[in-house]
């Protein structure tokens, strides 16, 4: 009997991984081994009775670093055949099982070209979006339409005032979907015409990004007629709706518009510093990837525990080069105040878009006023 040829598991490139795991040198080391084999063929190694496979398909560990008391970082090593041409199954590899498991973080990814090349990423990214709102080199302000419970007409008021203030977006709460008070369709033509009236009266470049976020079979349609109603750009929440819904989104030629990923239902990933996904892959990486433009997370110093450091590390994710994909904007929110403008300015640098909301209704001289008073700053 001819043995079967398996030249075809010869990977072409590999890509790495870096998961930090807990426990002793010895126990993350045996972490790793096992992760080898769970984020590939889930199969006892011990019997793969297919030599190719246990040399080519099932991944391998590299190089091992301290990262703190009882705490390694652990190269682990793709085929990019594994994870494929589809953004699901690369997410599977990277962190499927690996969620269930205690002790392991993803901590960043190294895609190569062959792996890249499947996915177009950003459309626009930080250049991109600034040649839209036509700002070269200062930080952008973005705001949100709140409270929930306004009514469509009510929240065109707001989008109005915000845009004669000269804002650059302005975005749904995220809350905002397809409720009786305030419906969808509704909604996003008003505030949409809203922001036009305020852009034709003051020469602006103001978008309106509303949430499209909804049921599966919904989602398309709703960005498609987001569009078709005059919206500048769309925000999404990939933990809801998955990031490959995301994906479809960005790639779709017709809509056309920037994203801004935002991060409900994804905190259960990054709020133990020793499970789950790091703030750089989830918050940078993965929205770049899955085709955002500008990524959402809560600042430090606001109404969440986000630290300076894991802020910084979100940045770097927006930012550190990834293959041909365009870096995108990091997006503080959260509680931020109007009194803390230069120290975020100073602490993310120029390309940022800062995110300011409640606070903006508490300027004695009303909404137009204290947006002016931000965007003159920022210049």
């Amino acid at each position: 009997m001819t043995p079967t040829s398996h030249r075809h598991l010869i990977p072409t490139e590999t890509f790495t991984a870096t998961y930090r795991l807990a426990g002793t040198r010895t126990e993350a080391e045996d972490k790793a081994a096992a992760l080898c084999v769970e984020q590939t063929i889930e199969f006892p190694a011990d019997l793969v009775w297919v030599e190719e496979i246990s040399r080519h398909i099932v991944a391998r560990v590299g190089e091992v670093r301290e990262a703190g008391e009882r705490s390694f970082d652990i190269d682990i090593q793709f085929s990019a055949d594994v994870a494929g041409t589809e953004l699901p199954q690369l997410l599977n590899v990277l962190f499927g099982n690996a969620s269930l498991l205690p002790g392991v973080r993803l901590q960043r990814f190294e895609p190569g070209p062959q792996l890249l090349s499947h996915y177009r990423g950003p459309r626009f990214g930080v250049d991109g979006v600034r040649r839209l709102v036509r700002a070269r080199h200062r930080p952008l302000l973005c705001t949100v339409l709140k409270p929930m419970g306004l009514s469509a007409e009510e929240l065109a008021d707001l989008s109005y005032r915000f845009a004669l203030g000269g804002v650059d977006l302005i975005k749904d709460d995220h809350g905002l979907t397809d409720q009786r008070f305030s419906p969808f369709r509704e909604r996003v033509r008003r505030c949409a015409e809203a922001v036009e009236r305020g852009n034709r009266e003051t020469g602006g470049t103001c978008r309106y990004a509303p949430h499209v976020t909804g049921p599966a079979h919904e989602l398309h349609d709703r960005a498609r007629l987001a569009k078709l109603s005059g919206a500048g750009a769309l925000l999404l929440a990939p933990g809801l709706a998955g990031f490959d819904a995301m994906r479809r989104i960005a790639d779709d030629d017709d809509i056309d518009l920037p994203i801004l990923n935002h991060p409900a239902f994804l905190g259960s990933f990054i709020v133990r510093p020793d499970h789950g996904i790091s703030h750089f892959a989830l918050f940078g990486q993965l929205a770049r990837l899955a085709g955002a433009d500008a990524t959402i997370f809560p600042n430090f110093g606001g109404r969440f525990s986000f630290s300076q450091d894991e802020c910084r590390e979100t940045a770097d994710g927006c930012r550190q080069p990834m293959g041909n994909l365009r870096p995108i904007f990091p997006v503080p929110a959260g509680g931020m105040k109007r009194s803390r403008l230069v120290e975020m300015v100073e602490f993310y640098g120029n390309d940022v878009m800062l995110l300011i909301g409640g606070d903006l209704h508490r300027h004695p001289e009303g909404l137009t006023a204290a947006c002016a008073e931000l965007r003159k700053a920022l210049e």
